[in-house]
């Protein structure tokens, strides 16, 4: 996993609230393999219509939000299932961080273990944030997980809280299996010690 520690890239406005998990991966593409990549499929049902033609309409369509990094949204975002794919597809496709007033926290806890942070700001500053990106699309946002900031152009800088577990992993590029590999000798010993 990339470890996160400043994020400055284009962030892409999703002005909807209860944003799920099968509108950013239909169930349809779950049992693809995870080596094969989901970047394709992020918000399938909404980037294209039935002839797998782009639906211009979809901010993601769209030349300035291409090459998202950010996501801003309202919200709920994240909420449905458990799908660890819709956190797959975000990653797979270069974003790494989604700012919202609230995730689903299935969705959110997936985000953590796959590199992905979620920010979670008050829905002022969101709708702020939402404004300033309609009004100059293709718009960066600074996210610096190490200081706990968003920096959103010439409007304040807003802080935010990370779980102090959460946020060293992702400053270190950490998922479950690597933060475990730091104790094999602990591990070892205590095998040792207490195996028969």
């Amino acid at each position: 996993m990339q470890p996160f520690v400043r994020l400055d890239a284009i962030a892409l406005p999703m002005a909807a609230s209860n944003v799920n998990t099968d509108q950013i991966i239909p169930a349809r593409f779950l049992r693809k393999q995870r080596a094969d990549g989901f970047a394709q499929y992020l918000f399938h049902d909404l980037r294209f219509d039935e002839a797998d033609k782009e639906i211009a309409g979809f901010a993601l369509n769209q030349g300035p939000y291409r090459g998202a990094g950010i996501i801003v949204a309202r919200k709920n975002f994240g909420c449905g299932s458990s799908r660890e794919m819709a956190v797959w597809a975000i990653a797979d496709y270069g974003i790494r961080a989604v700012i919202a007033p609230s995730f689903g926290d299935i969705f959110f806890n997936n985000c953590v273990r796959n590199g992905v942070l979620c920010v979670v700001l008050p829905e002022a500053a969101v709708e702020g944030m939402l404004v300033l990106l309609d009004a100059q699309p293709g718009a960066t946002l600074s996210v610096d997980l190490e200081r706990q900031v968003v920096h959103a152009g010439s409007a304040e800088d807003y802080a935010f809280d990370v779980d102090p577990f959460n946020r060293k992993c992702l400053l270190q590029g950490l998922d479950s299996v690597d933060y475990t590999l730091q104790f094999t000798d602990r591990i070892a010993e205590y095998e040792a010690r207490e195996v028969p």
